[in-house]
């Protein structure tokens, strides 16, 4: 990564920090079905468990209906289960169901819950620290442009709510686990499948 003029973080700080580091220590699982934080020491739950942790937030998947959560499919609906760390999609014409394994908000009062949207769709997006973010971690850079170092992944999925998203991930030790500041995250491999998938107005629900 260049970093921006003024960032006061060099780039070998900025990967030590967990933020991008930890790019390649797993490979993602093709977890997908179909019917058709950012400081490494503070965002595991189970130091040195990775691997055993995944399995157990796997295990606890189960394909879902859409009826109990949206009074319609239209613009096709995701729904994000927080406590079993899970994301379901179902397309307009119910042809398409996917079931991908997410990463979560580090507590809960990072985390949000409710009825949004999807509102912008990026590919190869940049990032920067929300206010919040940069108040508790001054040494962050306040900007990362698109590429291996980007704690976005490979997509983005904007929502109506400032500063929240559906996106991926180079860190695939976050995926199964607490480790956001607020969005939910995908492997790469599957935020690219969501990508293609949605479109802007999709309905998002998080319980």
């Amino acid at each position: 990564m260049a970093d921006r003029k003024g960032t006061g973080l060099s780039r070998r700080a900025f990967l030590s920090s967990g933020i991008a580091g930890g790019l390649t220590t797993m490979a993602a699982p093709a977890l997908a079905q179909s019917t058709g934080g950012f400081n490494g020491a503070a965002t595991v739950e189970l130091e040195g468990a990775i691997e055993q942790g995944v399995r157990r937030n796997i295990s606890s998947f189960r394909t879902l209906e859409w009826q109990p959560y949206f009074s319609s499919l239209r613009n096709g609906a995701i729904l994000v289960d927080v406590d079993s760390r899970a994301l379901h999609y179902w397309s307009e014409d119910e042809s398409t169901y996917r079931l991908f394994p997410t990463s979560v908000p580090l507590t809960e009062d990072l985390t949000r819950r409710g009825r949004t949207e999807i509102t912008r769709k990026v590919e190869g997006p940049s990032w920067a620290p929300t206010p919040a973010m940069k108040e508790r971690n001054p040494e962050w850079p306040d900007f990362v442009g698109p590429g291996p170092e980007n704690p976005l992944g490979t997509h983005a999925l904007y929502l109506s709510w400032t500063y929240y998203r559906i996106h991926g991930t180079h860190d695939t030790r976050k995926i199964g686990r607490r480790s956001s500041n607020g969005c939910i995250g995908l492997y790469n491999e599957h935020i690219a499948q969501l990508f293609e998938l949605t479109k802007v107005g999709t309905q998002v629900l998080l319980i």
